[in-house]
């Protein structure tokens, strides 16, 4: 009778270890914005995995490259997107999370609809439309000019990868 006990004790324990550490990873891929998300169209998990890859969710996040805000948007980048789509551009409020995530996304959607293979739009969100344009373009990279066979850019290798990685994470988190 005590060795059940103690076996039901062990299980219980281990059970309470695996929830709380699952619980715990689970806080380190939080959904923020889940409104500008959902209007955006672009897939949560997908968005949501930028968001991590690209700062780690921090709205006050700058890059040496002039890259700013939780979607590292660069403000040409975020003024060509409003132009586009007939809003006006603040580039004031590039930090304010809100307005970053909804910019962000809508870049994103305008490069999913412009690569039919998501993992050449996510490369050019992180090396550029016309760079990946390129890449597709040469069959070193692209046998079909849709599809990449390779990344030549070591950041943009990684970053894609790391994108898909916490894509999946999501998926598996949120469904």
């Amino acid at each position: 009778m005590k060795k059940n006990c103690r076996i039901v004790a062990a299980v219980c324990a281990a059970f309470l270890l695996a929830c709380t550490l699952v619980l715990g990873l689970r806080a380190s891929y939080p959904r923020p914005y889940a409104e500008r998300v959902r209007e955006s169209g672009v897939p949560p998990a997908l968005a949501y995995a930028v968001m991590k890859a690209e700062s780690n969710f921090d709205e006050n996040a700058v890059s040496r490259a002039g890259a700013v805000g939780i979607m590292q948007i660069r403000p040409s980048t975020a003024e060509y997107i409003c132009r586009r789509r007939g809003i006006p551009f603040h580039g004031e409020n590039l930090l304010d999370g809100e307005y970053n995530v909804m910019l962000g996304c809508m870049y994103l959607a305008y490069l999913l609809e412009r690569f039919p293979d998501e993992t050449a739009a996510i490369c050019a969100y992180n090396a550029g439309e016309g760079t990946v344009r390129g890449w597709l373009a040469d069959e070193a990279y692209s046998a079909d000019g849709i599809t990449l066979f390779e990344i030549p850019y070591a950041e943009t290798r990684t970053y894609a990868k790391k994108v898909a990685d916490f894509r999946k994470i999501y998926e598996i988190f949120y469904g």
